[in-house]
């Protein structure tokens, strides 16, 4: 069983998907969850660049429309806005943020959740002033680098050490947070984003093989794929230029989501026949075959 990379095609495919997205939208949606601001909140303030850091670090097996949905409502509440703050929540109970990060549904894995938000906040609290783009600066403002640092950074409790950043620190987290402050709070000062990952989820991985630019024969964790989908994206987005802008692998993230979530997650998993086939963008790379994504598993033939 093996996997090959379509990169000829994947850069044909990069170049629709990137208009589209940027004109008419990919099945009609031109934004993302995370794109609407909580009432009162400011554009590329502290206080957003907060909100997406805080809602990222939580955006592991969730619906992404519910949990921003979610993360707004608690932020535009006086009472669970603190949540927000890593001053404040950082020495909060733990109780009471479990039952806090619940009021709004906002919280899946209560203890789990709590302890991420409530650790990640601590660290930018005492190591960061309370501001990510510090700890922004310290990495020389360096994707590669920012990306490395959220793996390795650590501190000491009760004499073990501890990962400063707990799932903002995931091969998708990691270059999801990146791409939001870039695309969402505006921190143009991040530099080589051309080496920064796509983020690489069920979305990501699944209009990938559907439109063939990762293809062959393979049955298999999805997990053992996402560097193959990963390298298709570099490999694809190098030296392409889409109306006079230079191409990166992460230019493609959002329209790929779009296009799985309303298109190919309703394509027949045995033949590939979709009901939205006349109305998809990207019908002209739908690749027939069977791609099945099942509770982390896959089989491809294609």
């Amino acid at each position: 069983m093996s996997v090959y990379e379509e990169i000829n095609r994947g850069k044909k495919v990069a170049e629709l998907l990137y208009r589209c997205f940027a004109t008419t939208g990919i099945h009609g949606y031109t934004d993302m969850p995370e794109d609407l601001l909580p009432a009162s909140a400011i554009r590329g303030s502290l206080e957003h660049i907060l909100f997406l850091t805080h809602t990222v670090a939580i955006d592991y097996q969730r619906d992404a429309n519910a949990l921003w949905a979610s993360s707004r409502q608690t932020y535009e509440d006086p009472d669970t806005r603190y949540l927000f703050n890593p001053q404040v929540l950082s020495v909060m109970p733990a109780s009471k943020i479990i039952r806090d990060m619940q009021k709004y549904k906002l919280s899946k894995k209560p203890q789990q959740d709590a302890n991420t938000w409530r650790t990640i906040s601590a660290v930018f609290c005492q190591k960061w002033q309370s501001d990510p783009r510090n700890f922004l600066a310290s990495c020389n403002w360096s994707a590669p680098l920012i990306l490395a640092r959220l793996k390795n950074d650590s501190h000491s409790v009760a004499g073990k050490r501890v990962q400063d950043f707990p799932f903002l620190r995931g091969d998708k987290i990691g270059p999801l947070w990146v791409r939001m402050l870039r695309d969402n709070a505006s921190i143009t000062k991040i530099q080589n984003l051309d080496k920064t990952p796509i983020p690489v989820d069920i979305h990501i991985a699944r209009a990938t093989l559907a439109l063939g630019v990762v293809r062959g024969q393979y049955e298999g964790s999805l997990d053992s794929l996402f560097e193959s989908i990963r390298q298709a994206w570099f490999k694809s987005s190098a030296g392409l230029v889409v109306d006079e802008r230079k191409m990166i692998a992460l230019h493609v993230d959002e329209p790929l989501w779009h296009l799985s979530k309303y298109g190919c997650t309703y394509r027949n998993k045995q033949t590939g026949d979709c009901p939205v086939y006349s109305r998809c963008e990207a019908k002209g790379f739908c690749i027939q075959g069977k791609v099945s994504i099942r509770n982390n598993y896959v089989e491809l033939e294609t």
